[in-house]
C-alpha cells in the first residue's frame, strides 16, 4: 500500500471510538534508509494561524495500529504525547 493511500483513511481509537481526523493530518515519522514506520504525530489544530501551538503532539506508534481498513485505520491508544529529540 502506497502511503498516498494510507493519507486518506481516517483514525479512530478503538477504545472510545474518538476520531483523531485523516492520516495527512499527521507526520509519518519512519527510518529514512529502511523506510520502517515508526508511527504518527498528530498536532493539535489551533484556530488562529497566529496562535502558537502548546499543546503536546500525539503520536500513535506503528505498533499500536490494528487494523488497517478500506477507509479507516483502528489503534490502540497506551501512548499520549511524543517528545521530540529536536532543539
Amino acid at each position: 500500500m502506497l502511503l498516498s493511500e494510507l493519507a486518506e483513511k481516517e483514525l479512530i481509537e478503538m477504545q472510545n471510538g474518538v476520531r483523531y481526523g485523516y492520516l495527512a493530518d499527521t507526520e509519518c515519522l519512519f527510518e529514512p534508509t529502511t523506510g520502517k514506520i515508526f508511527g504518527f504525530e498528530l498536532t493539535p489544530q489551533t484556530r488562529l494561524t497566529f496562535q502558537k501551538r502548546k499543546a503536546a503532539a500525539t503520536f500513535i506508534p506503528w505498533e499500536e495500529i490494528v487494523l488497517i481498513g478500506e477507509d479507516r485505520v483502528l489503534f490502540n491508544k497506551t501512548s499520549t504525547t511524543f517528545k521530540s529529540n529536536d532543539t
